[in-house]
């Protein structure tokens, strides 16, 4: 039982029009929270669009790097709960503009931890990290005690946003706490770079997938309905027990897969055998990277409550659906 009750508590989502972000809104929808969205650029293709989620929520233009715009929100909307997800989220943007990429990444991240330091109302902070704040380690999988050493842009974005959040809550006892996930997957990702949207086009077209690795780098693969409630898992344990302030947490299904096994489960779901196109083209990027969530079903009592093999199968449903609607 939670010490915090969602019905009309407001919350405010930076990173809202991303794949979790969409998601992590119709959770808190769902729970009856009276949700804030900080919006830098509008995305109409984004889940909070096509699934009218944005006309649910109150939107607010602005951006997270701009203090005075987020102190005027937390303050006039009276928030209690922030889930701070917004950033620059893809490698080789952040590979071609580092500057913006750190602008957003960390400079966005303090600035909404400093924004949050000096409003009173805000109970909650629930920050979001990634596996690739580990950066490269010879040992794995991740456990949360492991140095985080990101070394090219986006994961050196990662690793100092991490810790600049749990400088904030060891200095000032900001309750504040941080979550580490790998790939995120699910319904609403139009980033067609990305391998899970990108493959189940070209197989629901009838073309081989691109593979620009050699197949065989390991990843986490997370569904985002479960990557949602992990946040939500989070803010309520924090909520519960505020000595958890400045915590990491690992969320994975612990089921690691190389790109070419995760190309075998999409074929077996959408039902062909079409073989996907390796070009091997890329190599400069960590060949194995998975986690430990050990901590996270002991301290939160967490568990993917849709998991690998229903996440996918939901996953190429709603890619059908707007695929045969795009056509």
């Amino acid at each position: 039982m939670t010490s915090l009750d969602w019905q009309d508590r407001p919350v405010l989502v930076t990173g809202a029009t991303g794949l979790l972000g969409g998601w992590l809104v119709e959770h808190l929808l769902g729970r009856g929270a009276l949700v804030v969205c900080l919006i830098r650029d509008q995305v109409p293709f984004s889940r909070l669009a096509l699934d009218g989620l944005d006309r649910k929520v109150i939107q607010v233009d602005g951006d997270i790097v701009d203090q005075a715009t987020v102190e005027r929100v937390l303050g006039e909307r009276e928030i209690r709960t922030v889930f701070h997800l917004a950033a620059q989220a893809i490698v080789g943007v952040a590979n071609r503009n580092p500057v913006s990429t750190f602008d957003s990444n960390i400079r966005g991240t303090w600035t909404v931890l400093e924004a949050c330091r000096r409003s009173p109302l805000v109970e909650q902070i629930v920050v979001a990290s990634s596996d690739k704040a580990y950066g490269e380690h010879e040992v794995l999988p991740y456990t949360e005690d492991m140095p985080l050493q990101g070394v090219n842009p986006y994961d050196a974005s990662k690793s100092c946003a991490d810790l600049i959040s749990q400088s904030y809550a060891s200095t000032w006892d900001l309750p504040v706490s941080i979550t580490r996930c790998g790939n995120f997957y699910g319904g609403g990702d139009l980033n067609f770079n990305r391998l899970v949207p990108g493959v189940i086009r070209d197989l629901h077209h009838g073309r081989a997938p691109v593979i620009r690795s050699d197949g065989k780098f390991v990843r986490d693969y997370l569904y985002a309905e479960d990557g949602a409630a992990a946040y939500i898992a989070t803010a309520e344990a924090l909520a519960e027990r505020p000595e958890l302030a400045g915590r990491a947490y690992n969320f994975s299904v612990e089921t690691p897969l190389t790109v070419l096994e995760l190309v075998e489960r999409l074929q077996q779901v959408m039902g062909t055998d079409i073989a996907p196109d390796v070009r091997n083209e890329v190599t400069a990027e960590i060949r194995a990277q998975y986690l430990d969530a050990t901590r996270a079903r002991t301290e939160l009592g967490w568990a993917p409550a849709v998991g690998l093999d229903e996440g996918l199968r939901r996953t190429v449903a709603w890619y059908r659906t707007w695929l045969e609607r795009a056509t």
